[in-house]
Order: structure tokens, then sequence, then C-alpha cells
């Protein structure tokens, strides 16, 4: 048996701390490590050759730290860069172990929440751009109505400390009015950044009280416990010490700083150099 290591969780940059955070919560037995690609960042305007070579290089440290599961907490790697390396890479590079995303888990339930069979989703361009979460709900619920609306302020907005500001409240409302003018019988909007649940507060202060709105830390969270219930194998793998260790491929100052605010407690990272 393979030595237990910890949970690896990796995003471009700061969002993934909060679907840690909804892990964290759900799991707190287990270790994590944590890597944001903060350097590279954004991954949103890049190509999907781009974020696919990135999202590699950073999954092959995770391994090279002892890492058997990675979870790609980041909608942009998850789009443009997770099923080519389930498929082409983790044959060869490493059969036993497990790389999974944060779209899937989303997809799978969305369609429970909606009546009018009509869903919204709120996201990065790059994201809206791959098609990721249409063509994945459609495999689950065919019947289901998909409208997208690209937010490019919002990830600014949340990195520049100006989520609560009135700045924020004239885009998070434009964004808002233009996707429910594509899809007036939207009763489910889906939060398909992780950084956006900093603004959850003011996206529900400007919908409809009718309309459901879903962050995907819990979802994310509460499927993978499930995955880990149903692959006992994967998580006789996983160290359970209840340690988390934070990893930065920029500087360490400016990451404590901002991932504090987006993991909820004080955050102490070391920096790596991914060469």
């Amino acid at each position: 048996m393979p030595a237990k290591q910890p949970i690896g969780v990796f995003d471009s940059g700061y969002g993934g701390l909060t679907v840690l955070r909804s892990i964290v919560n759900k799991l707190p037995q287990y270790d994590y490590l944590y890597l944001g690609d903060n350097a590279r960042a954004p991954y949103g305007n890049r190509s999907f050759d781009t974020v696919y070579q990135y999202t590699l290089q950073c999954v092959k440290w995770f391994f090279d730290q002892g890492c058997h599961l990675v979870i790609l907490a980041c909608n942009t790697a998850s789009a443009k860069a997770l099923r080519t390396i389930q498929q082409q890479d983790l044959p060869t590079l490493a059969p036993h172990k497990r790389v999974l995303g944060v779209i899937r888990p989303t997809t799978e339930i969305i369609g429970h929440y909606s009546e009018t069979r009509n869903v919204g989703v709120l996201a990065t361009n790059g994201t809206v751009v791959s098609q990721s979460y249409p063509v994945e709900i459609s495999k689950f619920f065919p019947d289901l109505k998909v409208f997208q609306e690209a937010c490019p302020m919002w990830v600014p907005l949340v990195e520049n400390n100006e989520h609560e500001g009135h700045g924020a409240d004239f885009f998070i409302k434009k964004n808002l009015h233009e996707l429910l003018n594509k899809g007036p019988m939207i009763d489910v909007v889906l939060l398909a950044c992780t950084h956006y649940p900093l603004l959850y507060d003011k996206i529900r202060d400007h919908l409809p009280i009718a309309v459901k709105l879903l962050s995907q830390g819990e979802i994310v969270a509460t499927s993978l416990a499930d995955y880990l219930g149903r692959h006992p194998e994967i998580a006789a793998q996983c160290s359970e010490g209840g340690e988390r260790q934070f990893y930065t491929t920029d500087s360490t100052t400016e990451f404590d700083s901002q991932a504090t605010r987006f993991f909820g407690e004080p955050v102490r990272s070391l920096s790596v150099n991914l060469g």
C-alpha cells in the first residue's frame, strides 16, 4: 500500500480556496495541499492548449509531492484541461492516481433545483466559450435550457478587494440583467467561478427572490465525500491529520493577504518554482 498523502487542491489563483473551505468543513479529517498558480493567473483568457499545459504541470507537481488525489478547484482548468489529463495523461503518467474537477459534480444535480427547466450560468469568459456547462448539463438533464453570461469584471473586483463597493453593484446588476434577458424563465442561477462566492450576498440582493442561487463549494464537497465513500481504495491513500499546507507560484506575502479573505482564516504559504 502506497504511503498516505494529502489531497491536492489546485487553482490558478485564490478562488479554489472557497472550494477548499467547503471541503474542509465537510471532510475536516483529511490533510490538504493547496497550490495557486498565481504567477500565471488568470487562466480564463488563455487558450485551451496553454491552460492544459499549465494545469498538467501543476498536477505533476502534486504527484511529485505524493498526492494520490487531486481536485481541480478551478472552472477554467476543469473546462479546458481535465478531460485531456484524465484520458490522455493519467493512463501512462499515474494510472492509479485520480484527478477530479468542479464542473461534473454541479452538472449532475443542477436539474433537481429547477421547476421551469431554465437555468443560468454565471462564469468567466473562458468557461462560457468552452461550452462545458451546457454540454455536461445536457448529458444529465437533456430537457434543461442553459443560458450563460460571462462576467469579466467580477474576478478583478474580488481580487482588488472592491467586491463590497458600489462598483460591484453596477457590474452585478448589469450582468444579471443580461442573463435574465436571455432567459426570463430562469429559476436557478449557478455561480460557475470559484471567486463568485465572495459576491454571493450582492448577487442574491439583485436577483429576484424566487430565483435560487447555487454556489459550487458545498456541491463539490458533498460530491467528494460521496466519491471517497464509493472508492475506499482512494480514501485509504489519503492521510488524515487535519493539516493544511498552502503553496503559491508567486509572492507569498500577496498570496497570504488575499487567501485569508477567500479561505476565511489566516493562511501562511510557501513559494514554489515550477521551472
